[in-house]
């Protein structure tokens, strides 16, 4: 049935995109096992060999499709340059805020954005579905951020208030690139162009913006074998892996859908953090992943929608996200 596969493969890609931000949420904690190296090279030796090493195993792919995404270079750059701003204002907001509240306003605050892009550009709607997923993951995000700005107001925390805002600061900004090219990504790949092409051109184009960074900043990751062993971990698994996941994700449900889906990698880097690294999460910090993983289980519980035809009811397949939780008609 076209339905049933329909709802396959937007569950598939659900899936997809859920793993890679189990992946996403280690980072944080990995980051801090190595103290010495700082925000910047951490997010420049992430995203850029990660994107880099994306780029280097599409190149066959990006080679095959030169023409389609020279056509669509605006897109391309757009995602490029998004993909160099995210990974420096990300790790500066965890160093700043803390991996549990820096994780979480990044992230957390990423499907509005990614909902606003959407809205503004493709002209779609949100269903009643999405808008329902999305308060329950910006309550439980707003839970974690006031938690965490009280613990450190309080001189217990990760760090003082001031920094702490201003981490929050920068994790919307690391909030709107990531939507932005989420968007990029999306649009390429429902363009027609292959997945691998679309996100080893964007993430690879990103990479060689963060080389200079990475260049500048770096040299602690070369001063002991752990800080680069960590380096290595975080381009390789984290940021090549997830993103391939992520870039198959993409290619089954909308960019609005898998931005929310991400609002994992959160919940688990707060657990994490609380769980590795020793922060603190007060009782309003457990009960904003609480929420969070509500609006997961909103996202990705089964629906079954009924037909009528022929004067009798007829179920529909099941669909986890198999209709786009933003789409052209209010529902």
């Amino acid at each position: 049935m076209k339905g049933t596969a329909h709802g396959g493969s937007a569950m598939t890609g659900a899936l997809c995109v859920l793993a890679a931000s189990v992946l996403w949420g280690t980072t944080g904690t990995a980051a801090t096992l190595a103290p010495q190296v700082g925000p910047l090279a951490i997010g420049a030796v992430a995203m850029g060999l990660g994107g880099l090493l994306q780029a280097l195993v599409a190149a066959p792919r990006i080679a095959r499709d030169a023409d389609r995404l020279r056509a669509r270079r605006g897109t391309v750059l757009l995602g490029a340059a998004s993909v160099a701003i995210y990974p420096l204002a990300f790790y500066t907001s965890m160093h700043l805020a803390g991996v549990a509240v820096g994780t979480v306003v990044s992230l957390g605050t990423a499907p509005l954005a990614s909902a606003l892009i959407e809205r503004v550009l493709d002209h779609r709607r949100l269903t009643r579905r999405w808008l329902l997923a999305a308060a329950l993951g910006l309550l439980g995000t707003a839970l974690l951020c006031v938690a965490e700005a009280a613990h450190a107001d309080d001189g217990t925390g990760a760090g003082s208030l001031a920094a702490t805002l201003l981490g929050v600061g920068l994790g919307l900004v690391a909030a709107a690139t990531y939507a932005l090219y989420s968007w990029a990504a999306h649009r390429l790949i429902t363009g027609g162009i292959p997945s691998r092409a679309a996100m080893g051109a964007v993430f690879g184009l990103g990479g060689l913006l963060l080389v200079p960074v990475l260049v500048a900043t770096g040299g602690a990751l070369v001063g002991s074998w752990s800080n680069a062993a960590v380096g290595t971990y975080m381009a390789v698994v984290p940021m090549f892996a997830g993103y391939v996941l992520f870039g198959r994700g993409l290619a089954r449900v909308p960019a609005s859908t898998a931005t929310t889906l991400s609002l994992l990698e959160p919940a688990v880097a707060a657990v994490l953090a609380v769980l590795v690294v020793g922060e603190r999460l007060p009782a309003a910090g457990w009960a904003g992943i609480a929420f969070v993983v509500a609006c997961l289980a909103v996202l990705t519980t089964p629906v079954r929608t009924v037909r009528r035809r022929s004067g009798e009811a007829e179920a529909a397949a099941p669909a986890a996200v198999a209709a786009p939780l933003s789409e052209r008609g209010a529902q």
